[in-house]
């Protein structure tokens, strides 16, 4: 069977594959560029939901502003200016501890500052500028508890809830935030490896959350159009002979010189396996179920981003997106909008139940919380397909497991969600750096972990 050839051919549609386009494109025009993607959209995890009005959003709510490459992607696509922003410095995010709703401030020392833990827990934090780093792997509750002490774990815990609706007795502080991890290693404490990074970009202010007005699709259409994109092209298996990569799909065989497997973490593995064994069972994933809820005006929703709670306040729901506040037009004139996060590593049994109960449960749970005199106006329940990678224990060894593949497999590329991260700053970032590395024909490595702040 004679092959399709061009010069790079991209496995996967969603945010990397479609952001390795663009890159591609404005680094070297006269690329041939083929996509390939196994649905019949584009986008992957991202998508939102228009529904009588409302808008919610499947996967992420947004990004933060603060990663240079995602700047330049959105300035490309000309839609930075189009952007809805909302300001951390002036939305606030809650903690639900005792049954309220408390506002968190917005860093670590500011919550050391504050009146949310008592004086000898305080000092217990100031522990982290006298503590030796340990060379070990650890969970984020062992490392949390050693460098700050026990007091600091509800506030790790919801850190990490937001972001990966993971186990922080599972999840690795190595993988999960690598940045945070090398300054400790580096300066002997996180404290004053902050203090260093901050006197070297002495002028940094607090990013704002973005998204837009037709929810966070509108960032994968725009990346998507004009693009050489073949839908419902589902790979079967990729090799390599003396000069090419070949893709064979259900709809033909196509070839060229660089390859990119631009997948989620699970499905990569499955794919390279063909290539090199795998170095360990697929990574477990956590779902995440979005109870969308509209209220009439006589709903009291807090002004801010929204509250997480931490498992030790064994509450129905993971915690809860005042997005009414955060983003205009979320819903209809007079009504409000929250979303409320169940499930997760946390409670993956409440995946199972149906619609209905979900509603009423997570009603019920919120209402204890918030002020919502009258039942919902509006309700529905988006269960999304793609899991989170949980980057727990031994997650290293997926990394070596790419790096090895970079170096003996020449012209292939491997990015995606659940690699090096989870987050669409991630992502975009790892995607700039394949764009770069193919134009250079040569392996793409990690390279250094960056210490992203920790916003709450």
């Amino acid at each position: 069977m004679n092959s399709k050839k061009f010069d790079v051919i991209i496995i996967g549609a969603g945010l990397s594959g479609l952001s390795v386009n663009r890159f591609l494109d404005k680094m070297s025009p006269d690329l041939d560029i083929l996509v390939l993607e196994k649905s019949n959209r584009p986008g992957g995890a991202i998508r939102s939901m228009k529904k009588e009005g409302f808008l919610a959003e499947w996967g992420p709510h947004g990004f933060l502003d603060n990663v240079e490459e995602n700047r330049e992607l959105l300035g490309d696509l000309k839609i930075m200016d189009s952007a809805q922003k909302a300001p951390l410095k002036k939305f606030l995010r809650y903690i639900c501890l005792g049954g309220k709703l408390i506002t968190i401030p917005q860093t670590p020392p500011k919550i050391i500052r504050s009146n949310l833990m008592p004086f000898h827990s305080k000092m217990r934090v100031l522990g982290d500028l006298f503590l030796k780093p340990k060379p070990n792997e650890q969970t984020i509750a062992d490392w949390a508890a050693y460098r700050f002490g026990k007091a600091m774990i509800p506030f790790a815990d919801i850190a990490m809830t937001g972001t990966y609706a993971g186990d922080i007795d599972k999840l690795s502080i190595d993988a999960a935030m690598p940045g945070l991890r090398r300054l400790e290693k580096e300066f002997g404490s996180v404290f004053k490896g902050a203090i260093k990074s901050r006197k070297q970009k002495p002028n940094r202010s607090m990013p704002s959350m973005i998204s837009f007005e037709d929810g966070m699709e509108h960032l994968v259409r725009k990346l998507a159009e004009g693009r050489n994109i073949r839908y419902k092209s589902s790979v079967d298996s990729i090799k390599r002979n003396e000069t090419d990569w070949q893709v064979e799909t259900g709809s033909g065989l196509y070839s060229a010189k660089s390859l990119v497997v631009a997948l989620h973490i699970n499905q990569a593995l499955q794919l390279l396996k063909g290539i090199k064994k795998a170095p360990g069972p697929e990574l477990p994933t956590a779902t995440v179920i979005n109870v969308v809820l509209g209220f009439d005006s006589s709903a009291e929703i807090p002004f801010g981003f929204g509250y997480l709670a931490p498992k030790s306040e064994q509450r129905f729901a993971l915690g809860t997106l005042f997005s009414i506040h955060m983003f205009p037009k979320r819903a209809p004139d007079g009504l409000n909008l929250v979303e409320v996060l169940v499930g997760g590593n946390r409670n993956p049994e409440r995946l199972e139940l149906d619609d209905s109960e979900l509603i009423d449960k997570a009603y019920r749970d919120i209402s204890q919380l918030i002020k919502l005199p009258k039942p919902p106006v509006f309700s529905s329940v988006i269960r999304p397909k793609v899991g989170i990678p949980q980057l727990e224990m031994g997650y290293g060894k997926y990394l070596d497991y790419r790096e090895s593949l970079h170096e003996e497999a020449e012209g292939l590329h491997i990015c995606g969600f659940g690699w090096e991260g989870i987050g669409i700053n991630e992502m975009v970032r790892q995607a700039r750096k394949t764009a770069v590395d193919v134009l250079n024909r040569k392996a793409s490595g990690s390279g250094p972990a960056r210490a992203k702040p920790i916003y709450f």
